[in-house]
């Protein structure tokens, strides 16, 4: 699972990034559901904190990879920037709705990934998954599918805390 873990990690630095940083994407911790990765982009060093869902709905569809992070970018002044990824297009113009406890945030898609619609809200979204246990996403695929995923936030707060100093 692990070996698993930190291929993906290093395809996401690759979305990030470009091709070049899948080269160097190394692995640092792992807080219970929560890695922690980093590598150097063009604009200096990146690093983040990466979870797959603990369930992933309908069972039927093959989701592929799917996961959720939080980046911090010193070089581009990103500070714990949540993202969510997909191994599918979303539908164009779709939002992906996330819910902590009784919080809900709204991401835009491009692509295969989606980010919070207000940036503002970032911090907040952070603060919720820190004290959440479990985080929900839902999102609509490009072919139309109404799909749901699940993650564990065991572990975000320390993988956070040592990604905190990440220069």
């Amino acid at each position: 699972m692990r070996a698993l873990i930190l291929f993906l990690a290093s395809a996401i630095a690759v979305t990030i990034a470009g091709p070049a940083a899948a080269q160097s994407a190394t692995k640092i911790n792992q807080y219970n559901a929560w890695g922690t990765y980093s590598y150097q982009g063009d604009s200096g060093k990146v690093c983040y904190v990466l979870s797959v869902p603990t369930e992933k709905q309908p069972q039927a569809l093959d989701h592929g990879d799917i996961f959720f992070f939080v980046s911090q970018k010193p070089g581009q002044n990103v500070a714990f920037e949540p993202q969510f990824i997909a191994s599918y297009p979303f539908q164009e113009n779709s939002k992906v709705a996330v819910k902590v406890g009784d919080r809900s945030f709204s991401l835009f898609t491009k692509g295969k990934s989606a980010w919070l619609e207000n940036a503002a809200e970032e911090p907040q979204l952070v603060a919720a998954m820190k004290a959440g246990s479990v985080m929900s996403v839902a999102a609509k695929s490009g072919r139309g599918n109404d799909t749901s995923y699940n993650f564990s936030l065991r572990g975000i707060t320390a993988a956070l805390d040592s990604i905190s100093a990440c220069k």
